[in-house]
């Protein structure tokens, strides 16, 4: 049994709705599907989810809907009159939108993730319709009925556990049910969306609450590439990872899906694979617990993000200052500040923290409260900062990997700020300079894999 979940780009358009059809009917097995709201057709035009957002805020400064009502509900109606659908579509959604409007509420924190859940709410309707038009046994289901239980965070929900007892005594349904991804319900009925990668985050939850054999992730690439193809030409197809590298990947910067939106699946070891509906009979990028040796590769990908700082704290003997740790933690918590990572030498900590955290303000008062606590011997703080991660489960058993990295660094003039290794040796962080990021990753991408 599996669950398959598509993106907005594989629900796009007419055309793509019928690669779905065929997809899902061609395995018997396939009998869960996760949709979410169109996306692009090409590269002028709109999401849905964009739409609907337009909406919003025209509702909210009381501005003129019905031009943008059309443009939303016409996204629908293409694909509809594809399908010769009999059922009116263009005025069911008129009126579940214009209804949608009449419930904006300023005060209301929940009115939000009414507008932003319809996309997907009514393109799981429309795409059962569809299946059904074409003879299979298929229906909407919402996530409440479904027994998706979330908490009551705004556009930021969580998984309830109590919600994957629900779910699984669906698990033998005789019809394929359509999932509209992105939502659930609070225990006191309110629709609550999740974080972004919102779809990906309920094709998980709802493959980890029926225990399927497989939970498959249909996106507009063939795949998941050792790099970024923005920064290198042709890299490699990811064909076999871990779950722990896939966390590794997408946390320092690749976008395929959000870094926790496949976490119910990996935490019910649930294997996972990336296809692309454009080209189903590639084999994609599997997603396991472990592999063999025979397929298990030492380096499986380079990822880099922009946008870090790096503070720097140096103290004579500060390795003999019981607690100095957790001194400069309980600074950073006092501002409700993260740090992504904290490499040290005998007497200096760097802390490295995403840069979107700190005002100017915040930034002079947290170098305020470090000299005045720490009293260090040099304090600084250094702006625009990359971080490039090499990872791979292998590497730990492979001599040298720092070395060669080091060196194809130096051989590309790259200037090496910092580097941050877990004891587990899976992945390496490298701190450079951001403007040199693309010749950071491509050095290491043509050492490891070229």
């Amino acid at each position: 049994m599996k669950v398959i979940k598509f993106g907005g780009s594989s629900v796009a358009s007419a055309e793509q709705v019928k690669k779905v059809l065929d997809i899902v009917t061609s395995d018997s097995s396939r009998r869960f599907v996760v949709v979410s709201a169109p996306g692009k057709r090409n590269n002028k035009d709109k999401k849905v989810t964009d739409l609907l957002i337009s909406f919003y805020h025209a509702v909210a400064y009381k501005k003129k809907t019905e031009e943008i009502i059309r443009e939303i509900v016409a996204r629908y109606t293409e694909i509809a009159a594809a399908f010769h659908i009999d059922e009116d579509i263009e005025n069911t959604f008129t009126s579940e939108l214009k209804l949608l409007q009449t419930s904006y509420d300023e005060a209301d924190p929940y009115t939000l993730d009414r507008f932003l859940a319809s996309g997907e709410n009514l393109n799981a309707q429309l795409i059962a319709a569809c299946f059904k038009k074409q003879g299979v046994n298929a229906r909407y289901i919402n996530p409440k009925e479904l027994g998706i239980l979330v908490t009551n965070e705004p556009q930021n929900a969580l998984i309830l556990e109590e919600s994957y007892e629900k779910i699984v005594q669906w698990r033998d349904s005789e019809e394929i049910l359509i999932i509209p991804g992105f939502f659930g319900y609070t225990k006191d009925g309110q629709l609550c969306t999740f974080s972004r990668g919102g779809s990906d985050i309920t094709g998980s939850i709802v493959a980890a609450g029926l225990n399927v054999d497989l939970y498959e992730n249909f996106t507009d690439v063939d795949g998941i590439y050792s790099a970024s193809p923005k920064l290198v030409h042709e890299p490699k197809l990811i064909e076999y990872a871990t779950y722990r590298e896939i966390r590794e990947l997408t946390y320092a910067g690749f976008t395929v899906f959000h870094d926790e939106a496949l976490m119910p699946a990996f935490k019910a070891q649930i294997p996972v694979i990336i296809k692309n509906t454009n080209n189903p009979d590639c084999q994609g990028t599997l997603i396991k617990k472990n592999f063999t040796d025979e397929v298990r590769s030492d380096v499986v990908g380079v990822a880099s993000d922009t946008g870090f700082c790096v503070i720097t704290i140096a103290k004579y003997l500060l390795n003999r200052e019981v607690g100095i740790v957790r001194r400069i933690l309980q600074i950073l918590e006092d501002f409700n500040l993260r740090f992504e990572h904290m490499p040290s030498g005998i007497d200096d900590i760097s802390i490295i923290l995403r840069e979107y955290q700190l005002t100017r303000e915040t930034e002079t008062n947290l170098l305020k409260q470090i000299e005045e606590q720490i009293k260090p011997d040099d304090l600084s703080i250094e702006h625009g900062l990359s971080v490039v991660a090499l990872v791979g489960e292998g590497m730990r058993e492979r001599p040298g990997i720092t070395a060669d990295s080091t060196a194809a660094f130096a051989r590309k003039d790259v200037n090496l700020r910092m580097i941050s290794q877990g004891a587990d040796e899976r992945c390496i962080i490298f701190a450079i300079r951001s403007e040199q990021e693309r010749l950071a990753v491509r050095s290491l991408y043509y050492t490891f894999f070229d």
